[in-house]
């Protein structure tokens, strides 16, 4: 029988919490501060802890943060006052499952309580099976190109939340992989026919957000039903307004555990909710789990692997794109360009130029112009940071206008330059 921890100094809590909560097939067992709580969670090791706020002289906070520094799979639940909402926001930020806010319902505290317990048994069957297999382990490798550090960093988060169903947030530039990322997620925390759901904030209107997210009451709309079992992806969350934000969370405290949640994003979320432009308590649910992706500027080195990548992806009417292969000039301007739209922008290039060249080795006088534009070569900080030899490369095959305007970026002498 699953066993939740009470802990509330008023006893006439503790006697109608029984009466509510034993017939539902939970066992309960009572407290009345948190130092007493923390002592028996760590002697019995309860299912499911619910915890008053405010108790002195440990408050329901305090006993949160300590229970989570001992086990961090502790499944707390906050009983707060009307008052205190803001107090369980927090709450949310330090892990607690959920919150209550008094006076709740008894079907609201009961199908809390069986969230709880689902999310409580799934990091045990996950914990059981060993993490994520090492078929789906390679899958992820396959799929996230680079070798970079940024990159193994990535890896390797993604190999641990594809273990799990816990919200998370995807955060940066645009075209740097997100997508991917959550589509991997999906895969890895899911049955194969299970359902992925993409929902982009940016585009629908307030009424079909309505209709497909929010539903009525809020139960979830047609999106929110179609994603059961499987993965609800929210892309550009941030282009909600503040009141459909503030609806959307009441639609995820009624089906958090009915599919997994990924939200995405270009926006820092964090300072939008410092500035009152994000719903604080929308953030601290979908946020539990952050992943920066890195933009491609920052892990040049994985330039050749991906441009290789993509030119397999692209059909050559002269002979196999997957043998196109790019001169260490062309590689030179590749890693010299910024690419704003990062691997979006480069698997559009690479592919357009495996599709159409008619020679196998592609030089630097064969990519689009754009890409060879001073503006978007290296600083002299970059320059002296190690990337002299990239530099050079490019100069080389520069015109003499752009040799002139190179040498005087660099600081040296024209003719240096050739």
């Amino acid at each position: 029988m699953p066993s939740v921890l009470i802990v509330d100094d008023l006893l006439s809590i503790h006697e109608m919490l029984e009466a509510v909560i034993q017939p539902t097939g939970f066992s309960t067992s009572f407290t009345t501060d948190g130092e007493k709580a923390l002592v028996r969670y760590k002697a019995e090791k309860f299912d499911l802890v619910l915890a008053d706020i405010d108790m002195k002289p440990m408050d329901g906070i305090t006993l949160l943060k300590q229970l989570k520094l001992y086990d961090p799979n502790a499944v707390v639940v906050i009983m707060t006052a009307y008052a205190s909402t803001e107090s369980a926001v927090q709450a949310l930020k330090f892990g607690a499952f959920d919150y209550l806010q008094k006076p709740f319902r008894v079907d609201e505290l009961i199908a809390t309580l069986k969230r709880g317990l689902e999310y409580k048994q799934f990091q045990a069957e996950r914990a059981a099976a060993g993490g994520v297999s090492s078929a789906k382990a390679g899958d992820i490798e396959a799929r996230i190109i680079g070798k970079s550090a940024a990159v193994k960093k990535l890896i390797q988060q993604v190999k641990k939340l594809a273990t799990v169903r816990t919200p998370v947030l995807l955060t940066g530039e645009k075209g740097s992989g997100k997508t991917t990322v959550a589509e991997i997620l999906h895969a890895g925390s899911n049955p194969p026919d299970a359902p992925l759901v993409r929902i982009d904030c940016a585009l629908s209107n307030e009424a079909n957000f309505r209709s497909g997210l929010l539903g009525e009451n809020g139960e979830g709309g047609t999106w929110v039903k179609q994603a059961k079992g499987g993965t609800l992806l929210l892309q550009h969350i941030q282009c909600l307004s503040l009141a459909m934000q503030k609806e959307l969370v009441s639609v995820l405290r009624n089906n958090a555990q009915g599919f997994r949640l990924i939200c995405a994003t270009s926006e820092d979320l964090e300072n939008l909710t410092d500035e009152g432009k994000f719903h604080d308590e929308l953030f601290y649910r979908v946020a539990s789990l952050p992943v920066q992706l890195p933009p491609l500027r920052d892990r040049t080195g994985d330039i050749p692997l991906l441009a290789k990548h993509y030119a397999t992806q692209a059909t050559n009417p002269h002979f196999d794109a997957g043998l196109v292969e790019f001169s260490d000039d062309a590689l030179a301007v590749f890693s010299a360009y910024h690419w704003p739209g990062n691997l979006a922008e480069l698997n559009q290039v690479v592919s357009k130029i495996a599709a159409t060249v008619e020679t196998r080795i592609v030089t630097s006088q064969q990519l689009p112009m754009r890409l060879k534009e001073l503006k978007h070569w290296p600083t002299l900080a970059e320059y002296l940071a190690g990337q002299e030899k990239q530099y050079i490369d490019l100069v080389l095959h520069a015109s003499h206008a752009d040799k002139a305007m190179a040498a005087k970026v660099l600081g040296v002498d024209r003719a240096k330059l050739g």
